[in-house]
């Protein structure tokens, strides 16, 4: 492989005990490995150390659509053990509470559609969420009281997969913001116990899933036998509910340079306007005029 800069996603299947930001390093060093050409690296949004599964990895140009990846909806797979709640809402923390009530699986499945649609939570104090300037996490560990206001989010399905005598493992279709150790003690709460992660799966992030997540093993293989873009993923398949708007190449250098385009006969909306196959800009279309919204420099 060349020294050709490269611009799509590498789903990472994240192993429990990594952070999001060692994963971002990982494929730095992959990149480098294989002798690509040095660019931007992002993720598109955070999983706990805790917590495995789907983690989007934008390389290059496609960077520039990690936020879209955050404001996504995503899916998870967890476990409540009922009987406890820890300071952190998962395995890491201490107890703070108990409960001799352990709910059983009539009683979890009754409760869950109290939790599908729109609800609102409360975030765990151990959030990178900031107060005052400061992020949730670090005020908790100085032992600081952390009052994080209720956010509106919404859950889209929520289903019981298997339940085991104290614990009770879920599937969950969220939106955006929406923070499943929250979820866990609420639920356990509405069943009179408490709760907490022992388990956390991300299963979708955005379009992407663990069918096209790959190991970080499996990314050191690719790096060293330089076919690394063979396990990236193009630009566009962050984009995949984006319908695509075809371009001449005088009107891709057009939009390459921020200026509009006037007169197209296309339905006003969102599309990812293209030069054959190469991505130019994502662009919003309003009375046949189309507007830039974010270009890329492919």
């Amino acid at each position: 492989m060349t020294a050709t800069p490269l611009h799509g996603w590498i789903i990472i299947d994240k192993p429990v005990g990594k952070g999001s930001t060692t994963c971002v390093g990982w494929v730095k060093r992959a990149l480098r490995e294989a002798g690509v050409s040095k660019g931007r690296v992002g993720h598109g949004g955070t999983l706990d150390p805790l917590a495995s599964g789907v983690l989007p990895i934008a390389i290059g140009e496609a960077t520039k659509l990690a936020g879209r990846m955050l404001d996504a909806t995503k899916a998870y797979d967890f476990t409540i053990r009922f009987g406890a709640e820890t300071d952190t809402l998962d395995l890491e923390g201490a107890i703070i509470a108990t409960s001799e009530v352990i709910p059983t699986e009539q009683d979890v499945r009754a409760v869950l559609p109290r939790f599908t649609g729109p609800i609102e939570q409360v975030p765990p104090a151990y959030s990178a969420l900031k107060v005052d300037g400061q992020r949730a996490y670090d005020l908790a560990r100085k032992g600081e009281a952390v009052e994080l206001k209720t956010r509106a989010v919404k859950i889209h399905a929520l289903d019981l997969v298997k339940f085991a005598p104290g614990e009770a493992t879920l599937s969950a279709t969220v939106s955006k913001g929406t923070y499943i150790r929250s979820l866990a003690r609420d639920i356990a709460l509405a069943l009179n116990s408490r709760g907490h992660v022992t388990m956390l799966r991300r299963t979708h992030a955005g379009p992407f899933g663990l069918d096209q997540a790959i190991s970080l093993d499996f990314l050191d293989e690719a790096a060293k036998a330089r076919t690394l873009d063979e396990v990236v993923l193009p630009l566009r398949a962050g984009l995949d509910d984006i319908p695509a708007l075809p371009v001449t190449p005088d009107e891709a250098q057009l939009l390459r340079h921020g200026q509009r385009l006037c007169g197209k006969p296309v339905n006003p909306g969102l599309y990812l306007a293209t030069d054959e196959t190469r991505p130019v800009a994502l662009v919003e279309v309003s009375d046949s005029d189309v507007n830039v919204v974010r270009g890329f420099n492919i």
